[in-house]
């Protein structure tokens, strides 16, 4: 199942002087770009990256469960300093197939009542 995680900085946690900052890049920041990078040379990260402009990630994640999910996202170095929003992803087949179900829900119900179908006729 895919995900779409989007992390971000909290806003008590930006760095406040240069060596905070200088810290905060060297053991938060770059070790979970590289972590990121190898995740997704090994496919668990399939899109997604830093956000421009902003310390946050947006990443769409493969995970075969909410643990595997979890393990990933909360395994990011910089994952404790973040506020994290997780949005999981159906497959664009899955949606067209539970729409399709309801379409023919809805036609059942305008016959049912008498109603012809919008393009009925024509």
């Amino acid at each position: 199942m895919q995900y779409l995680v989007q992390l971000r900085l909290s806003s008590s946690d930006r760095p406040m002087t240069p060596e905070d900052g200088v810290a905060f890049i060297e053991q938060f920041i770059f070790p979970t770009l590289e972590l990121c990078k190898k995740l997704q040379e090994e496919k668990k990260i399939a899109a997604g990256g830093p956000v421009s402009g902003a310390v946050a990630l947006a990443l769409i994640v493969n995970a075969e469960s909410a643990q595997e999910l979890d393990d990933l996202i909360t395994s990011l170095p910089v994952w404790p300093r973040m506020e994290t929003e997780v949005t999981p992803l159906t497959t664009f087949d899955a949606r067209k197939q539970s729409l399709t179900a309801r379409l023919e829900a809805l036609k059942a119900q305008m016959h049912e009542i008498g109603v012809s179908a919008p393009g009925a006729g024509q």
